[in-house]
C-alpha cells in the first residue's frame, strides 16, 4: 500500500519486507535501552555500541547494520519517567531521526515503527513526528521546484500486524496531510498568504471535492454583515491584495447527521498592531497570527479526506491583515456589533477578538438549527496564554454549556494520546466584569489598553467578550436554547518563528469528533 498526494510531504509506503533494496538508511526510534526490546538485526547491533558508548541511549547515533539499506540512524527517545514524559517523546525523537537521517545523505528512508505498551499511539504518533520532519515550507517549493521533497518516498516498516499498520498509515497521511495545509497557510509569509491568497490556495486545495466554498470579500456586505471584522479590515480594504475576507468551508455527510461541529478561526494574516502600533522589536513574527484559521482549514482537510458518516463541519475563516495607516481603526471608537452589541475599542492591537465575533455570531444562529452543535473559536489570541501554559500547550475554555459536556477534559484527554496537549482554563465573571462597558451607551469593552500579558486573566477575558459580542451569553444553561462552545487559545502551541507553524490543534480535534465515527481500517481516504 502506498499514498501520495501533492498534500503530504512525501510519499508514503508500507513495506513489508525489512531487506528491501530500495531504501538507503534505517531510522530506528526507540524507548526502550539499546539493544533491550527492539527486534532483530537491530537488537544485536545496538547491543554491542551500547557496550562502548554510555550515550547511545540518549543522543543516538548513524550505525553501519548488515541490510541493504547499509546504514541504521538509531534515534532514541531517552529516558522516560512515567510520571511525567508523554508520547510527545516519540514523535520528537522521529523527527530528529528523519532530520539526522538526511544529514547523513538518506534520500529513500525506511521507518521501523515499534509499539510501546506505555503510551497509546506510539507507533502513529511516531510515524507523524517523521512525516514532521520532511515538511518542506511552501516559498522553498514554489521558489525551487528541484527543492519540494526531502526524500522521495518514506517506507515504514513495523512487526505489528499488517491490517493494523495499515490503518496507521492511512490515519497518518489523513492527518499529516492537514497539518500539512496549516503549515502552508499559517507558515508563509504575509504577502504569500495575503487574503486573496489565502482564498487562492483553499479554492486549489478543495476544487471537486466535497468540501463547498463561499466567501465574503465585498466591503459592502462585510460592513453590513461583519462589523466588527469590517472594523479591523479598514485599513487593509484600500490594498486591493491585502483586502480580507471571510472564508466559509462546508463538509456535509452523505448519512445522517448526528452532530455538527462549527469553527471560527483566526486568521490575522499580519498584525501591526493598528493604531496601537507594536513596538520594540515585537512586531516580528506577527505573520504567524493566521495560525488559528490555518488549523481550521486544515481540520477541514482531515475532514476531507476520512469523510466521517454522522459529522457535519462548518468553517468561518476570518481573513484579514490588521494595518496601520490614514484609514484605521482606533481605539475610543465604538461599532455596533452584528448582535446589536455596542462595543467600543479599547485596544486596536486586541484585533482578533473583533475579527471573530461576528462570524461566530452567523455561526450561533446557524447553531439554533443545527444537530448537536458545538462553536469553537481557534485563535492566536493573547500572550498571556503563553506565559501562563507555555510552549507547546493550547489552553480550552469552556463556556458553561461545554463545561457540562466535560469538552476541555475530553480535549485534553484526546491531545495527551496524540502528542497535542492541552491546559485547561475556566472563564469566571471576572472576565465578563473585565470587558463590561464602562460609559452609558457601551455595551460591551473590547480590551484594556495594556497586553494581555499585562493585566490579570489576560486569556480569559477574550473569550468573555466574544461570548458577550456574539450573543452567545443569552444561550447559556438557563436558557431555553443552550449552545456549547468552547475557546482554543493556541497562542502558545502554534510555532513560533524561525519554528515551522504545528498545526495545533488538528490532531485533538481529529481524535475527539472524527476517529471515532470511522473505521480507519477500512475506509477509503483521497489522499
Amino acid at each position: 500500500m502506498a499514498v501520495e498526494s501533492r498534500w503530504m510531504p512525501c510519499r508514503l509506503k508500507i513495506e513489508p519486507n525489512i531487506c528491501c533494496v530500495d531504501y538507503d538508511g534505517i531510522i530506528l526510534v526507540s524507548g526502550s535501552d539499546p539493544g533491550s526490546d527492539q527486534p532483530e538485526p537491530f537488537k544485536t547491533v545496538l547491543y554491542g555500541v551500547a557496550q562502548i558508548d554510555a550515550a547511545l541511549g540518549v543522543i543516538g547515533a548513524v550505525l553501519p547494520i548488515n541490510l541493504p539499506a547499509k546504514r541504521l540512524i538509531y534515534s532514541p527517545t531517552g529516558p522516560l519517567n512515567m510520571d511525567y514524559h508523554d508520547v510527545r517523546s516519540f514523535a520528537e525523537a522521529a523527527t530528529k531521526g528523519i532530520k539526522r537521517a538526511l544529514k547523513a545523505g538518506v534520500k529513500r528512508p525506511l521507518l521501523v515503527l515499534l509499539p510501546d505498551e506505555r503510551f497509546e499511539n506510539v507507533e502513529l504518533v511516531t510515524l507523524l513526528g517523521a512525516l514532521e520532519g520532511l515538511y518542506v515550507p511552501l516559498e522553498v517549493r514554489e521558489i525551487c521546484p528541484d527543492r519540494c521533497y526531502k526524500a522521495c518516498q518514506l517506507g515504514v516498516w513495523s512487526p505489528i500486524c499488517s491490517k493494523r499498520l495499515q490503518g496507521i498509515v492511512k490515519l497518518a497521511s489523513a492527518l499529516e496531510s492537514g497539518r500539512y495545509v496549516a503549515r502552508d497557510i499559517g507558515g508563509a509569509d504575509p504577502e504569500r498568504m495575503a487574503p486573496p491568497r489565502v482564498e487562492e490556495y483553499l479554492a486549489e486545495l478543495f476544487c471537486g471535492t466535497n468540501i463547498s466554498m463561499q466567501v465574503v470579500s465585498d466591503q459592502d456586505t462585510l460592513l453590513q454583515e461583519y462589523p466588527l471584522f469590517a472594523c479591523v479590515n479598514r485599513a487593509a480594504s484600500v490594498i486591493p491584495r491585502h483586502a480580507g475576507r471571510i472564508i466559509f468551508l462546508t463538509y456535509e455527510p452523505a448519512g445522517c447527521v448526528l452532530e455538527t461541529i462549527m469553527l471560527v478561526g483566526k486568521g490575522v494574516t499580519y498584525d501591526t498592531g493598528g493604531a496601537d502600533i507594536k513596538c520594540q522589536g515585537v512586531m516580528a513574527g506577527m505573520s504567524r497570527d493566521k495560525c488559528g484559521a490555518a488549523a481550521c482549514a486544515g481540520f477541514m482537510q482531515v475532514v476531507n479526506l476520512l469523510q466521517p458518516p454522522t459529522v457535519k463541519v462548518v468553517v468561518a475563516l476570518c481573513v484579514v491583515r490588521n494595518s496601520v495607516g490614514e484609514n484605521c481603526y482606533v481605539s475610543d471608537e465604538v461599532i455596533t456589533a452584528k448582535s446589536g452589541a455596542r462595543v467600543r475599542v479599547g485596544n486596536t492591537d486586541a484585533e482578533g477578538r473583533m475579527a471573530m465575533a461576528d462570524a461566530l455570531y452567523h455561526l450561533k444562529e446557524m447553531a439554533l438549527c443545527s444537530v448537536n452543535p458545538h462553536l469553537f473559536t481557534v485563535a492566536t489570541l493573547t500572550g498571556h496564554a503563553v506565559l501562563t501554559a507555555g510552549l507547546g500547550y493550547t489552553i480550552a475554555m469552556d463556556n458553561a454549556v461545554a463545561r457540562l459536556a466535560s469538552n476541555s477534559e475530553k480535549l485534553q484527554a484526546s491531545g495527551e494520546t496524540m502528542g497535542d496537549p492541552f491546559e485547561i482554563s475556566r472563564i469566571r465573571r471576572e472576565d465578563f466584569q473585565a470587558h463590561e462597558g464602562r460609559s452609558e451607551g457601551d455595551d460591551v469593552l473590547q480590551a484594556m489598553n495594556q497586553p494581555s500579558s499585562k493585566i490579570p486573566r489576560g486569556h480569559q477575558g477574550p473569550a468573555a467578550f466574544l461570548i458577550k459580542a456574539s450573543g452567545l451569553h443569552k444561550h447559556g444553561t438557563r436558557s431555553k436554547k443552550p449552545l456549547k462552545y468552547s475557546h482554543l487559545d493556541v497562542a502558545p502551541s502554534a510555532g513560533d518563528l524561525p519554528e515551522q507553524p504545528s498545526g495545533s490543534p488538528i490532531l485533538a480535534l481529529a481524535k475527539s469528533f472524527l476517529l471515532d465515527k470511522i473505521n480507519i481500517e477500512t475506509a477509503e481516504t483521497k489522499a
